[in-house]
C-alpha cells in the first residue's frame, strides 16, 4: 500500500487463511500450552477501509484521550502535553514537571479524569528523574480554564525502588466504571532489577489499582500479605504498554513486550502472577531463551495468545462503533517493532483469527483508541509524528 492522501485497504471474503506470520518462529523448541496460544489461522475482512493522516508535526506522540467535545489531548514522549482543536495541534500545556528523556524513558500516557467536567483533572504517567536514578510516575494536575497551563499538580504515585536503568518502564492507564485507576509498570530490563517482577514489596513489573489520589483500593488481592505492596493488582509482567476492558465480560485485557520473542496478550484477573522473568515463549536478545526455555509453572499464567518473533505489542481496544459491523467485537493493538495494527477475533476468551492492516505504511505505531464518533484512531512513534482516522 501507498499512502496517498486516503489510503484504500482492499480487503477479501472473510476466511480461514495461513497465518499473518511467515517468519521462522525463533523459539522453535518452545512449544504453545494451547492449540490457538500462537500463529492462529488469518482473516481478511470484507470492507473497505480508510487511513487518513489528520494531524502531524508531533514529536513521539505517546497517549492520546478525547474531550467530550472531540477535541484531543495527547503526550510526547520528550515531556509534552498538547491540545488538538480541529486537527490543529496546540502549544504544550505549560506545569508539566521534569521528565527523563533516555533510552525508553519519557512522557508516557495521559487520561481525562472520566468526571472532567466537574474536576478538570488530566492523569498522565512519566519518568521521573530522582536521586540515584529514576522512578515511574503517575502525575495529577488541574487543568486551567485557558487550557493553556496545569494547575495543583500533584504526583500520586511513584514506583519502587529507584533504579538508574532507563528502560522497561511500561506504562499505560485505564479508568474502571468506579473511577479507580488501573496503571502498569515495567521491570526495568537488567537481569538483576527485573527479578523484581516477582517481588510484591516492588512495583516494577507490577499492574496496580489506585484510586485518584494513588491510594491503594479496598479490596485488592494482597491488601492483607505481609510485606506486599497493597496497591498491586497483578504481578510478573514485563513492559506492558497496552490496556481494554472486554465490552461484554468486563474483563481486563493487557499487552506485554516480550524480548525478541514471546510478546503476550493477558486477562488480567486479580492476584495472578504472570510468569516474567520466570516462565515465558521469549527468546532473549542474545539469542537464548528465557530461563532456559521454561514456559511453564505451576501457579503461573499462560498467556491467551503470544507473537514469535516480536511485534511489541503496545496500545490496545476493543472496537464497539457501529459504523464497521464485521469489526465489532475485535481487539486492535498497535505494534511498534511489526510496525502494522493487529486486529484479532476473539470467541470466548480465545483468539481465533489474525489479521494485519496498514503493514505497507511502514509506521509504529503506538497506540490506538476509538473516538466519540466511533471511528478508530491511531498514533506512530515519530520523531514526525501523526494521528490517523481509520474509517469506512
Amino acid at each position: 500500500m501507498a499512502l496517498t492522501g486516503l489510503l484504500l485497504l482492499n480487503v477479501q471474503a472473510f476466511a480461514q487463511l495461513p497465518p499473518v506470520e511467515t517468519l521462522p518462529a525463533l523459539g522453535k523448541d518452545l512449544k504453545p500450552a494451547f492449540a490457538t496460544q500462537t500463529r492462529i489461522a488469518g482473516v481478511e475482512s470484507k470492507t473497505k477501509v480508510t487511513i487518513t493522516p489528520i494531524v502531524s508535526g508531533l514529536e513521539s506522540p505517546w497517549g492520546l484521550d478525547f474531550f467530550a467535545d472531540g477535541n484531543m489531548i495527547v503526550s510526547e514522549r520528550p515531556g509534552r502535553i498538547r491540545i488538538i482543536r480541529r486537527d490543529i495541534p496546540g502549544d504544550p500545556i505549560e506545569g508539566v514537571p521534569p521528565v527523563l528523556l533516555k533510552g525508553d524513558a519519557g512522557m508516557y500516557d495521559v487520561k481525562l479524569d472520566p468526571n472532567f467536567k466537574k474536576t478538570r483533572w488530566v492523569f498522565w504517567t512519566f519518568v521521573e528523574p530522582v536521586e540515584g536514578g529514576s522512578v515511574s510516575s503517575v502525575a495529577r494536575a488541574r487543568l486551567s480554564d485557558d487550557e493553556k497551563k496545569f494547575e495543583d499538580l500533584k504526583i500520586i504515585y511513584r514506583t519502587t525502588p529507584v533504579y538508574a536503568g532507563p528502560n522497561h518502564n511500561g506504562s499505560r492507564m485505564i479508568f474502571d466504571k468506579k473511577g479507580n485507576l488501573f496503571v502498569s509498570f515495567g521491570e526495568k530490563s537488567d537481569d538483576e532489577i527485573r527479578k523484581k517482577a516477582q517481588d510484591l514489596s516492588s512495583s516494577l513489573g507490577k499492574i496496580v489499582r489506585i484510586t485518584k489520589d494513588g491510594q491503594r483500593v479496598k479490596g485488592n488481592p494482597f491488601e492483607k500479605t505481609p510485606g506486599a505492596l497493597p496497591e498491586i493488582w497483578t504481578y510478573g509482567h514485563r513492559n506492558p504498554q497496552g490496556f481494554a476492558f472486554h465490552p461484554e465480560t468486563g474483563e481486563l485485557w493487557a499487552t506485554d513486550h516480550g524480548p525478541n520473542a514471546g510478546d503476550e496478550l493477558n486477562i488480567i484477573n486479580p492476584g495472578l502472577n504472570y510468569g516474567w522473568p520466570v516462565i515465558s515463549y521469549g527468546i532473549e536478545y542474545s539469542g537464548k531463551p528465557v530461563n532456559n526455555g521454561l514456559t511453564k509453572n505451576d501457579g503461573m499464567e499462560q498467556p491467551i495468545y503470544f507473537w514469535d518473533p516480536a511485534v511489541a505489542p503496545s496500545g490496545m481496544l476493543f472496537y464497539t462503533g457501529r459504523g464497521i459491523p464485521e469489526w465489532k467485537g475485535s481487539l486492535f493493538i498497535a505494534a511498534l517493532r511489526g510496525s502494522h495494527i493487529i486486529r484479532l477475533v476473539i470467541r470466548d476468551n480465545k483468539v481465533v483469527g489474525e489479521e494485519r492492516l496498514f503493514a505497507d505504511l511502514h509506521k509504529r505505531f503506538r497506540h490506538i483508541v476509538q473516538g466519540p464518533d466511533q471511528d478508530i484512531f491511531a498514533i506512530i512513534d515519530d520523531k514526525d509524528g501523526k494521528i490517523f482516522r481509520i474509517s469506512k
